[in-house]
């Protein structure tokens, strides 16, 4: 990859499924070496495919574990463990998705990997942590926005929407890969690894102080009611006279003063604080939008400074203009045929743009121990 910031940090990944994998992409997207360890039947993702919805082999597992190595251990079998010790000794980082007290009973709990290997950093994530009463209660993506308020805020007066993409299983993937190279950075400086408990539902929750204090101070947040939850005729998605949609976020006066100039519709614009939730002037400013294709605003605003942009379809966000400059979105290597898509890492590197991921590679155990532990 164009950034290799990690370059010769060794990741053992366990994990499964999304959250995880996704995590020690992003790692390997920066240089990182990531070996996925799966059971000997394989990470159940092999047997699932979200992109048809479907049961069934698809291009999804090969997808998000691109740019790593794959290999099979039985952790249950001494000749596995004996492996995995090995390599566990010589890593600098393990990432692990079990619920609580599984890997204690496979008999590699944290005392004893920190026993094997004092400057490992162990991040485990879960649903909901590794104490608390919830803590081996089964769940989704769904379930922990739910528990972190975050889909109880999310959608109309009626009733809440999820989110798409999976907002938990990013957020808590995300969370671990900035936990570990905090905990990389500390090691540099002690030599001593960390244990981090990372949970899906508390990544969400930890963007809630803005929600929480509004309740607090007795401003209770709600669906259509509040600035950010479409409560203000300024903040929100309209409907076009085509059915398509647009978003406005004219939140600054100067924006809002230039979006009710731009419609001709001057007399709007000190109607920008009347009290939330606007129901009248969302109302009005839906009848605007309403007066018009999707195409006509886009003529109309898209070179307006009103925080204004239409509401892409899917089958549009690759030929957009601005997501094909900044060349994310490319064919995976190895998925060709198939036509799986990689979007890659989310940022530039010294004026360089990310480079594209090589394919996944399933690789023999022994392959990884003679690479890693031999000298």
């Amino acid at each position: 990859m164009s950034s290799g910031f990690l370059d010769s940090i060794r990741v053992l990944d366990l994990s499964q499924f999304l959250p995880g994998p996704f995590a020690t992409q992003i790692l390997a997207d920066m240089g990182a070496d990531v070996v996925k360890v799966e059971p000997p039947q394989g990470d159940p993702m092999r047997g699932l495919d979200p992109v048809t919805n479907n049961r069934g082999a698809g291009p999804y597992h090969a997808l998000v574990n691109a740019g790593k190595r794959v290999i099979a251990l039985d952790l249950k079998s001494d000749s596995g463990k004996a492996d995995f010790e090995r390599l566990i000794t010589v890593a600098d980082v393990l990432m692990e998705s079990y619920r609580p007290g599984v890997l204690d009973r496979l008999g590699f709990g944290h005392a004893h990997l920190r026993k094997l290997n004092p400057g490992l950093v162990h991040c485990a994530l879960s649903g909901y942590g590794q104490n608390g009463p919830m803590r081996l209660t089964g769940g989704h993506d769904i379930n922990y926005v739910a528990a972190a308020g975050q889909l109880g805020l999310t959608g109309t007066a009626d009733k809440p929407h999820m989110a798409y993409p999976m907002v938990a299983d990013y957020a808590g993937a995300m969370q671990s890969v900035t936990a570990i190279l905090g905990a990389l950075v500390g090691r540099g400086k002690t030599g001593r690894g960390a244990y981090l408990d990372v949970a899906m539902a508390d990544s969400v929750l930890a963007w809630q102080s803005q929600s929480l204090t509004a309740l607090a101070m007795g401003n209770r947040p709600g669906r259509d009611q509040n600035l950010l939850t479409g409560g203000a005729a300024f903040y929100g998605v309209y409907e076009t006279r085509d059915g398509g949609f647009i978003s406005l976020g004219a939140i600054e006066t100067v924006f809002w003063k230039n979006f009710c100039d731009a419609v001709s519709r001057p007399d709007l614009i000190a109607r920008q604080t009347e009290p939330l939730p606007q129901t009248d002037l969302i109302a009005e400013v839906g009848a605007i939008f309403k007066s018009r294709s999707r195409a006509e605003w886009d003529a109309c605003l898209g070179g307006v400074d009103c925080c204004y942009h239409p509401v892409l379809t899917i089958d549009e966000v690759a030929t957009h203009p601005q997501n094909d400059a900044r060349a994310m979105i490319r064919p995976q290597a190895g998925l060709e045929t198939s036509g799986a898509v990689s979007v890659l890492q989310a940022f530039w590197t010294d004026g360089q743009a990310p480079s594209p991921r090589s394919a996944m590679r399933d690789v023999k155990t022994s392959d990884v121990i003679e690479d890693w532990c031999s000298g």
